[in-house]
């Protein structure tokens, strides 16, 4: 083949954007937030206690507490830099992708470790513990799950939950009409408009949707739950670095007690006192420096 220059330059303009990504996916987050002086969180906005967005539109919540912390955490280790936190809000559906293709440089939410997400990603250390449960309005007449037979349940598209509920279902022989829909938001209107009979999701998320509705006293809240949820804050797969600043900062928190006052603020005021699970959890999380 005779190599000519307008070859060569056709060569060059191909390469260029496959040159690009893999530079790209070299930098390391701590590289790219030092870089753009911009600490990017992705947060949920329907997963109130833990992340949403408040009446002022902002994003807040116990795991939106913590993450600020960890932006604290990362302006220490780029002591050097002026570093501004942004807050991203993301869907269900679509928070793994972001972490994974850059968009977010954390994802702080409600989000469970599992081996299979960590193929594409990696976790902080556990930052809350929950499972599985179902919510229904009290005139329903759904008061334990096996009532669940011929009922329409909503759930999230792309969580857990959905996998774990039609196991649960299966495995109990509940005969029961599963929903998909975009997020908890338009299942917990559903719920409440009466257009399915009940929603799943984790625990502690039907807790604070219950918690901030209007008249708490209409809904059922299944006190059993079908699911073993442990919650991490998804980072970047195989970047060492970013993770141990995360790591470090939750375990500060941890060790000092502070996680005492942020669990209080957002869940404990509510008479939730904290499971011995989640105690152990920051127990073995309290990492000595």
């Amino acid at each position: 083949m005779r190599i000519t220059a307008s070859l060569v330059a056709a060569t060059l303009a191909a390469l260029l954007p496959i040159l690009a990504s893999s530079d790209a996916a070299a930098e390391g987050t701590l590289e790219k937030i030092a870089r753009t002086g911009e600490f990017v969180i992705g947060y949920r906005t329907d997963s109130l206690p833990l992340s949403f967005r408040n009446g002022e539109g902002q994003p807040a919540g116990y795991s939106v507490d913590l993450c600020r912390r960890i932006g604290a955490g990362v302006q220490r280790h780029l002591a050097d830099k002026d570093i501004t936190l942004k807050f991203v809000p993301v869907s269900s559906d679509e928070r793994i992708s972001a972490v994974v293709d850059g968009t977010i440089d954390i994802e702080c939410g409600s989000t469970t470790i599992t081996l299979s997400r960590q193929e594409l990603v990696d976790f902080s250390l556990p930052t809350f513990v929950t499972g599985g449960s179902v919510v229904s309005l009290k005139k329903s007449g759904i008061q334990t799950t096996s009532d669940l037979a011929g009922k329409r349940i909503a759930v999230a598209r792309g969580t857990t939950t959905e996998q774990k509920l039609r196991a649960y279902l299966a495995e109990n022989a509940i005969d029961a009409e599963i929903v998909v829909v975009g997020d908890r938001t338009e299942g917990w209107a559903r719920v409440t408009q009466g257009n399915v009979d009940a929603m799943a999701s984790d625990q502690i998320v039907l807790i604070g949707l219950i918690m901030s509705s209007p008249d708490p006293t209409r809904y059922w809240l299944d006190n059993e739950i079908f699911s073993y949820e442990p919650y991490g804050f998804v980072v970047r797969r195989d970047d060492a670095d970013f993770r141990l600043v995360v790591n470090r900062a939750l375990a500060e928190v941890y060790r000092s007690g502070d996680h005492a006052d942020i669990y209080y603020n957002w869940i404990g005021k509510a008479g939730i006192e904290v499971p011995p699970v989640i105690a152990v959890m920051y127990q073995l999380g309290a990492l000595p420096e």
